[in-house]
């Protein structure tokens, strides 16, 4: 059994500073946490449990309308809580499409948009203590290159990681130009949420640019995002499994011209990926079948695929022209 200190706080700034400590793991769904701590992949010295500050802060659990036409989600709100909400559904669709498609409705009852966000890959090799694992022991090597990599990502890989990042609802985020609210030990900050997380390199240990005792309190949609849009995802089964390849798109098409496109690939990268290329292919190009081919072959230019998990490049193509093909109709 591993020993650790349980800390609940009530208070940003003494979370935050708590948290700024060696081995220290905040905890509120811990539909993440949990499970990695019962596998000896997390041994945190201390747990600090963020539940007593989301009752006492009723922002850091809602879904706010801004002035200017955002939406923000508070981070501790439940995912399934934002799934449903009317106005997640009506102005995001995508949103709540990734979010209902992430694993059950048990554990979307729990977990919370901001641990959402920032779980950590389902790579077996990093799950399993016995295997070698750069992620979880920096410079030990990566089983999963040489290994079974049927699951593994072909965007963003390095020589020491080809690990997936898992989130679904991050993949919808990062098609939006969503923003981050953090809190930290220096103040708030604003990061964009296509620079939260960061590709592997030499570092795959270091998966977001969040400091010692950040925490996240909100996430902000924007206004103004073209009204269709989607998040398509194929996976091994219907339910409760993570993506081989996903897709979050959102295109604004006037006379059958697409006038704007966002598109984000999930499945298939280290990190949510956001896709210039496809949707440089797009604006301005006629909605039809060519287009959404182009867009496809942009979009995974620069795949690189290991020995079990060739197919996903034409898998994630057809998955995103399925996405582009649903949400012009």
């Amino acid at each position: 059994m591993i020993s650790f200190d349980y800390v609940p706080v009530d208070d940003l700034r003494a979370a935050s500073a708590a948290g700024a400590h060696a081995h220290t793991r905040f905890i509120a769904g811990g539909t993440t946490l949990v499970d990695l701590m019962r596998l000896g992949v997390e041994r945190p010295t201390t747990v600090i449990d963020l539940n007593v500050l989301a009752r006492k802060d009723a922002s850091l659990t809602a879904v706010s309308d801004l002035p200017d036409g955002r939406l923000r989600l508070g981070a501790l709100a439940h995912m399934s809580d934002v799934a449903w909400d009317r106005r997640v559904r009506d102005r995001y669709a995508l949103v709540s499409e990734a979010l209902l498609l992430a694993a059950s409705g048990q554990v979307r009852n729990m977990a919370t948009i901001g641990g959402n966000v920032l779980q950590r890959t389902r790579c077996p090799y990093f799950r399993d203590v016995t295997q070698a694992c750069n992620k979880r022991v920096p410079g030990s090597g990566c089983g999963a290159i040489a290994g079974r990599n049927r699951e593994q990502a072909i965007l963003g890989t390095s020589e020491q990681c080809i690990a997936t990042h898992p989130s679904d609802l991050a993949v919808a985020l990062a098609a939006l130009d969503a923003h981050v609210h953090v809190r930290g030990t220096s103040g708030e900050r604003v990061i964009p949420f296509t620079r939260l997380h960061v590709v592997p390199d030499a570092h795959p240990d270091r998966e977001t640019v969040l400091r010692p005792g950040d925490v996240i309190t909100a996430i902000d949609l924007p206004s103004g995002i073209p009204a269709r849009s989607t998040y398509l995802k194929v996976r091994d089964r219907a339910s409760f499994a993570f993506a081989l390849a996903s897709a979050a798109v959102a295109l604004d098409v006037s006379g059958g011209t697409i006038r704007a496109a966002r598109v984000a690939l999930g499945g298939v990268g280290t990190k949510p990926w956001r896709s210039p290329e496809a949707e440089r292919a797009l604006v301005g190009k006629a909605a039809n079948d060519a287009a959404f081919h182009a867009a496809a072959e942009a979009a995974l230019a620069e795949a690189r695929p290991h020995r079990d998990n060739a197919f996903k490049v034409e898998l994630a193509k057809r998955t995103l022209v399925r996405a582009l093909t649903e949400v012009s109709a």
